[in-house]
């Protein structure tokens, strides 16, 4: 790991009113896996799409196995070696296997007609040295997102990358199949091939990382030995402060039942599935991917029509609501995926944030836009929100601050039951550390809330009370001292359903 493959040095990149990159200077070596890290809207994605050819800089050098270069196209980067895995898989659902790993420069016979057969030998070639367990005829868009990661990959061996950089690699995959991409990382460390890691989950970086550079206001805080660092000290570097609490729980002062469910059932998804929350009360569902978790909270919230079960509103049964019903009596959902299910990323903030609630900003049918701009400001202020006005895309914000905006535009209805799928999923640990205290918060205000979490430490530590899940059943409840890893990861182990602690100590 002595050769460097590529360094940069005194980068600078800026966009109108915002400086991305501030004199970055970074190296990668052969066979290294380094991690970059940092906050949302540190700079790491724009230096990563630097190194890649998509922006140009406006200042410094990048050397590139000895050599300066400019890279001005990702086209003239893969030629290079250099292969840039986005978190957002860049491939076309439509084309096979081969069609991706190849697009851009299908092989071609003397006649320049598109060879077939060489496209599909050499992509197979390059999907079997990578152990993968499907064929380069393979149509891209049915394959799983682990496989369709795969595809990607495979571009790094069938055109001889030299650098790799991977962009919150896992945010979708499941822990069989993060441990297949780590023994496929593995290959391309043992091959010498340089490995960018971008990641907000710290086991990961501890895992298999070699080195750790941070970032912080677009400038480098510092690069350090994975093996001679912790992760109280990479916190500190990427926030510029200690977290005295990662996690902030409320205090337990429930009162009425805001919902309750029972014998909650939708064939094919999960099956008499029963729970209930307080006002004031966290709680918490943890289960597998799978485990039908967001399917559940999805019909409770009218997306899914159920098959059976009984639905009580503080203290009275009524019918399972459609969405707009749902938003009605005071229910809100932030749902897993912000880009695709919580956002119009063309949009500005202030249209995003009162979109759902178009009658509470209109008078005889047109838009108060002074109104929407005052409950804009309020929540930019209240949640931090780091944006160069009401009109920015969120398309261009990070995904911490894009995660607040949807927070915002379910917060400003003034709701009594937040949902909250996966709500930290690929943002950085500053700006999760806020949300679990915007999470006590609204539960110190009197609201329910519940939270959908795949990572068991936030679960454990934002919740008054667990409800685990598995196979599309409720596999277990804990409470108190009975809320510990082990127990967890016991009852999504097996398919009984576990004892039932509902007491909140």
């Amino acid at each position: 790991m002595n050769q460097t493959v590529l360094s940069v040095s005194g980068i600078t990149k800026t966009f109108p009113g915002v400086r991305a990159l501030d004199d970055v200077s970074f190296d990668i070596r052969a066979g290294e896996v380094h991690a970059l890290v940092g906050e949302n809207g540190a700079g790491k994605s724009t230096l990563m799409k630097v190194l890649a050819g998509l922006y140009k800089p406006d200042s410094g050098e990048i050397v590139h196995r000895g050599e300066a270069v400019r890279l001005t196209s990702p086209l003239e980067a893969r030629n290079r070696g250099i292969l840039l895995i986005h978190q957002e898989l860049s491939l076309s659902p439509e084309l096979s296997a081969a069609e991706n790993i190849y697009l851009g420069a299908w092989p071609t016979n003397r006649l320049g007609v598109l060879d077939k057969r060489k496209l599909r030998a050499d992509a197979q070639a390059a999907l079997d040295a990578l152990g993968c367990d499907f064929g380069a005829t393979a149509r891209v868009g049915t394959l799983s997102i682990a496989r369709q990661q795969m595809v990607e990959i495979a571009r790094a061996q069938a055109f001889n990358a030299n650098l790799v950089i991977f962009d919150e690699p896992t945010a979708s995959l499941t822990e069989g199949e993060k441990v297949q991409l780590f023994q496929t990382i593995e290959r391309l460390r043992a091959a010498g091939v340089g490995i960018v890691y971008i990641s907000h989950k710290m086991d990961e970086i501890f895992e298999i990382t070699d080195r750790i550079t941070v970032l912080r206001d677009g400038a480098v805080q510092g690069t350090v030995e994975t093996r001679d660092t912790g992760i109280a000290e990479i916190t500190r570097m990427m926030i510029g402060r200690d977290l005295d609490s990662y996690f902030h729980r409320a205090r337990a002062d429930f009162g009425a039942e805001t919902l309750r469910v029972e014998g909650l059932t939708k064939a094919g998804l999960f099956r008499d599935v029963s729970f209930s929350v307080r006002e004031g009360e966290v709680l918490g569902l943890y289960g597998l991917v799978g485990a039908g978790r967001s399917e559940v909270v999805e019909t409770i919230f009218g997306i899914r029509k159920p098959d059976a079960g009984r639905l009580f509103w503080r203290g009275e049964e009524t019918a399972f609501p459609k969405p707009r019903k749902a938003i009605e009596i005071g229910m809100a959902l932030v749902p897993e995926s912000r880009k695709e299910q919580g956002l119009i990323l063309g949009m500005g903030g202030r249209q995003n944030i009162t979109l759902p609630h178009l009658r509470l900003f209109s008078r005889l049918r047109v838009m108060q836009e002074r109104q929407e701009r005052a409950v804009f400001d309020r929540y930019r202020e209240r949640l931090s929100i780091k944006t160069t006005g009401p009109e920015q895309p969120v398309s261009l914000l990070s995904g911490g601050n894009q995660q607040k905006f949807v927070l915002a535009k379910w917060l400003c209805a003034e709701p009594k039951l937040v949902i909250l799928d996966e709500p930290t999923r690929g943002i950085d640990v500053g700006s999760k550390s806020a949300i679990h205290e915007l999470i006590a918060g609204l539960a110190e205000q009197g609201l329910a809330v519940i939270v959908i979490s795949s990572e068991m430490p936030e679960v454990l530590g934002v919740s008054h009370r667990v409800l685990t899940m598995s196979e599309g059943r409720v596999a277990g409840e804990f409470s108190g001292d009975s809320m510990t890893e082990q127990n967890l990861i016991e009852a999504v182990s097996r398919q009984a359903p576990a004892a039932v602690e509902s007491e909140v100590a």
